[in-house]
């Protein structure tokens, strides 16, 4: 199979999501952090690269976070043929595969409200380069995490508020606010 690489910008400045013609992984998998990489020995190679600050994968892409200092103009050429090289490469996402995400638990209120993010917000936030996990759902308020190109986006509050909010708010009666709890 012939690898095909392209990028697309995302919301967040400092993220750029690099796609493959391949699925990568089922579900998603974030390395905010060289240290956190341990298991991903494609991750692991990234972060050899001086500018790359996160990693985070979903499906049929990579999402990089670079620090300020650098430039995509430069970088982005790099690791394409990076990213080609390590998909025609085989080199593995994760040594050992977390549990595919889609087992809902909890009362009928909080399976409804992890059912609607996965169904309506989770495609839309991967199409920016991110994820969405669900945390808990307490006295109205619910708790979720964003990683990927989603973490420290600028415009991840309004995403969050004018979005997600908005959105559980019509579905689930109960449901008064959303918030993100900081990674």
């Amino acid at each position: 199979m012939n690898i095909n690489v392209y990028t697309e910008s995302t919301p967040n400045p400092a993220t750029m999501k690099f796609i493959v013609n391949k699925l990568l992984i089922n579900g998603s998998v974030d390395y905010p952090t060289k240290e956190s990489a341990g298991n991903s020995p494609f991750a692991q190679e990234l972060f050899k690269f001086s500018f790359v600050n996160g990693v985070f994968f979903a499906s049929n892409f990579v999402t990089v976070t670079k620090f300020e200092q650098d430039s995509w103009d430069d970088i982005t050429p790099i690791l394409k043929e990076f990213v080609k090289g390590a998909v025609e490469s085989e080199i593995k996402v994760q040594v050992e595969e977390q549990a595919e995400e889609g087992n809902f638990e909890g009362t009928d209120t909080e399976v409804k409200i992890q059912q609607i993010l996965h169904d309506y917000v989770r495609p839309a936030v991967e199409q920016d380069g991110g994820a969405i996990t669900y945390k808990s759902f307490e006295e109205g308020v619910v708790t979720v995490e964003l990683r990927g190109s989603c973490s420290g986006c600028p415009s991840s509050t309004i995403t969050l508020k004018a979005g997600i909010e908005n959105l559980l708010k019509r579905m689930v009666p109960e449901v008064t606010e959303v918030v993100s709890e900081a990674l």
